[in-house]
């Protein structure tokens, strides 16, 4: 989990490539990539977990309509039992259009432990509008980071 967000950047190719170079499509890949890589996470339920959301928020300043790629991992004491989350984000930043502020807000999760099927949840996040509305619109800001929750 140490190398998380050294292998997303690399996912997303920076350092050939300027971040602000990136649209969403190509995060949105570079993020199934970094996915589909198996981490060593521990054996309890829900452990590694992989989040899209967007919406209009205003966390750290102005509000901006934000498209949030994430992935959260569970960290354990030494006795096995939850202390806290460790969370690596692509978050990309687009104004306040009309049109991205008329998709509301979304979110949805999908765990390596879950049962389900990777393809098949990408595909599903895939159809959403969300996708159409940004497809020819740059992002103001684009910041990868990790954060303890």
């Amino acid at each position: 989990m140490d190398e998380a967000v050294g292998l997303l950047e690399g996912e997303l190719g920076l350092g050939r490539r300027a971040l602000a170079d990136l649209d969403a499509a190509e995060a949105w890949l570079a993020f199934l990539c970094f996915g589909k890589r198996l981490f060593d996470v521990p054996d309890t339920p829900d452990a590694d977990g992989l989040l899209v959301q967007y919406g209009t928020y205003s966390f750290d300043g102005p509000p901006t309509f934000t498209l949030d790629l994430a992935r959260q991992f569970e960290v354990v004491d030494s006795d096995g039992d939850h202390d806290h989350y460790v969370q690596v984000h692509c978050e990309l930043r687009y104004g306040l259009a009309p049109a991205l502020q008329a998709l509301g807000s979304f979110d949805s999760w999908f765990f390596h432990d879950g049962g389900d099927d990777l393809d098949e949840w990408a595909e599903g996040v895939s159809e959403r509008a969300v996708w159409t509305t940004i497809r020819t619109l740059r992002p103001v800001e684009i910041k990868v980071y990790q954060e303890q929750v």
